[in-house]
């Protein structure tokens, strides 16, 4: 990791034709932190004790999204502990679930690998009927069907590999590798502009991908004098919105965010399939939707907590989808950058936070219901959103849950709900499952294939 300097500025958010705002703020950076010294030193000195013991496995974690200590080697199993987050206030404890290491020495041999702190996780509830993520060449991963949660331990029992070298993970890891990949591929399309919204603590850019023009849009000329009777259908729900009439109307403004939590990888195996259909010419959805909207797209909202290996937090214990409300560029720069974008880009239409869901084995979406000025208009234009959804992509649905939990009263801290009422908007959270997807269950469950056929359907 690059040394972070001491201090930044936010950077205003520019795109290719226009300033649409300042984020400058200062702020003092921390550097990332060392790894444990005793799991440094366990890391490092792990064949030098293993050629003592007689024990044939080397262990590493200290890589990008790495999570995991070794405890204890044997011939045959491996313990393992989950490394804590920083303690995050706003939730009351230090987070830790996703793990993601590297054992050595495993050609040809039976292992068993113990992460042995599993029932203190963040969520308990998740390992219920969870397998974990196993790859050899760290592209090709599969599920360890022989995964059992017993008494606060998650035991993953692996069959003998022909590779010498074996990564497991919580769910499929996406780097930040791949993440500068995807930028890089977007933003050299000519309909899509690129902002770095500002830094993070570690110094990172945070990335905004802007796909068409702000501005107004004209009928195609087959529509002129007429909508087709589902689109007026839409508009008349969605009474407030810019009209859709003979001469167009102003563009909807459309944001979509990912990996708040970083350690749900889904959320940028969805992002993928969502960019990538967005900038597909010959798409005529993607024309049709860049036609009538200019979508912001934040990929990785939290690139320092993915990088470290974290679940739900940033490199300074902030859980990112908790600072909408009063976001600082001390605790929670990242929030503040985009919602600082989303005042300065007008009045924003739809928002959607991209998420996975520990334990429920559902692909389904939550709402801004509780929060300040929410009504029957708004809760109808999300009700279409979801049925359409589901119609374009089985793996979404809206029966799960029944009903709705509501913030309470007044809560305004997470992004749909703040989006929702700063804005007289619809803003939703999409929820994908670390497990499966039971209405539509596969061997190897949930998947980045799917994750990534969700968002193109989005």
């Amino acid at each position: 990791r690059r040394p972070a300097p001491s201090m930044h500025r936010g950077s205003l958010v520019r795109t290719a034709l226009t300033r649409v705002g300042s984020l400058s703020s200062a702020r003092t950076l921390r550097p990332p932190p060392s790894r444990p010294p005793s799991a440094m030193a366990m890391s490092a000195a792990t064949f030098g004790t293993a050629a003592a013991d007689g024990v044939p496995y080397g262990f590493s974690s200290s890589f990008d999204s790495g999570n995991g200590e070794l405890v204890s080697a044997t011939r045959h199993t491996l313990t393992v502990r989950m490394r804590e987050e920083p303690f995050t206030k706003a939730d009351g404890r230090a987070h830790f679930q996703w793990f993601h290491f590297r054992v050595t020495g495993a050609r040809g041999r039976a292992l068993r690998v113990v992460v042995q702190n599993a029932g203190d996780a963040s969520y308990p509830d998740g390992w219920r009927d969870y397998k974990a993520f196993a790859s050899a060449d760290r592209k090709h991963w599969r599920r360890v069907q022989t995964t059992t949660y017993v008494d606060g331990e998650l035991i993953i029992d692996m069959d003998p590999t022909p590779g010498d070298c074996v990564h497991l993970a919580y769910f499929v890891p996406y780097d930040y590798e791949r993440h500068l990949d995807l930028v890089a591929a977007a933003s050299s399309h000519p309909n899509v502009s690129h902002v770095a919204l500002g830094d993070t603590l570690d110094g990172r850019p945070l990335d905004c991908l802007r796909f068409g023009e702000p501005g107004w849009w004209t009928p195609e000329p087959a529509f002129a004098g007429s909508l087709p009777e589902d689109e007026a259908a839409v508009e008349a729900v969605a009474g407030s919105l810019p009209p859709w009439s003979r001469d167009g109307g102003a563009k909807r403004v459309v944001w979509i965010l990912g990996r708040q939590h970083p350690g749900e990888s889904m959320a940028s195996w969805w992002m993928e399939g969502f960019v990538r259909r967005l900038l597909d010419a010959e798409d005529p959805v993607a024309r049709k939707v860049l036609r009538r909207a200019v979508v912001y797209v934040v990929p990785n909202m939290n690139p320092d907590g993915s990088v470290r290996g974290h679940l739900r937090t940033n490199a300074a214990g902030a859980n990112l989808n908790r600072e909408w409300e009063n976001p600082t560029p001390e605790l929670s720069p990242e929030v503040l950058w985009t919602r600082n974008a989303m005042d300065a880009t007008g009045p924003v239409d739809l928002m959607l936070d991209v998420h996975g869901d520990e334990a429920e084995p559902y692909c389904f979406i939550i709402g801004g219901e509780g929060c300040p000025g929410w009504d029957e208009r708004r809760a109808s234009t999300q009700r279409m959103f979801k049925a359409a959804y589901a119609r374009a992509c089985p793996d979404f649905q809206t029966t799960f849950p029944l009903e709705y939990g509501t913030a309470p009263a007044g809560n305004v801290v997470t992004a749909k709900t703040q989006v929702t009422y700063r804005y007289n908007c619809v803003g939703m959270t999409l929820e994908m499952p670390f497990k499966d997807n039971v209405q539509l269950a596969q061997p190897d469950g949930w998947t980045p294939a799917r994750c990534e056929k969700l968002g193109a359907a989005a």
